[in-house]
């Protein structure tokens, strides 16, 4: 079993769960927590159309609710962890430079604050 970490800037600020809060329908916030529980369970091995790797250790969650296409962005760490990083919902054919740059500013700030030590207290 994999654990699934939410990235929150040093100022506690959360951007994928400041994501899931603002879909205004229950059931999509539901979908998506879903999609989150089998990426947490299958880890890597999740496929497509579910999940894919983007570029440099980035991942995408995808997540499609009734005429509109989620990404929730991701990486691997310490053996276990997966960290998601941003979320958005998709209105062209690729990812959008900007989100991936900022999954990537993501990644390295929490590579910088948060140890393998930490994590794993906080799981325990």
């Amino acid at each position: 079993m994999w654990h699934v970490i939410y990235y929150e800037t040093a100022e506690g600020r959360c951007p994928v769960r400041d994501f899931i809060d603002s879909r205004r329908k229950m059931r999509d916030q539901a979908k998506i927590l879903a999609q989150i529980e089998a990426l947490e369970e299958r880890g890597p091995t999740l496929p497509r159309p579910y999940a894919d790797i983007l570029e440099d250790g980035i991942h995408e969650l995808r997540v499609k609710l009734s005429g509109e296409q989620v990404r929730i962005l991701y990486f691997f760490c310490f053996k276990d962890f997966i960290v998601l990083t941003n979320a958005f919902s998709k209105t062209t054919s690729r990812v959008p430079r900007a989100a991936l740059d900022e999954a990537k500013r993501c990644r390295k700030d929490f590579l910088e604050r948060v140890t393998e030590k930490d994590l794993q207290e906080a799981v325990k």
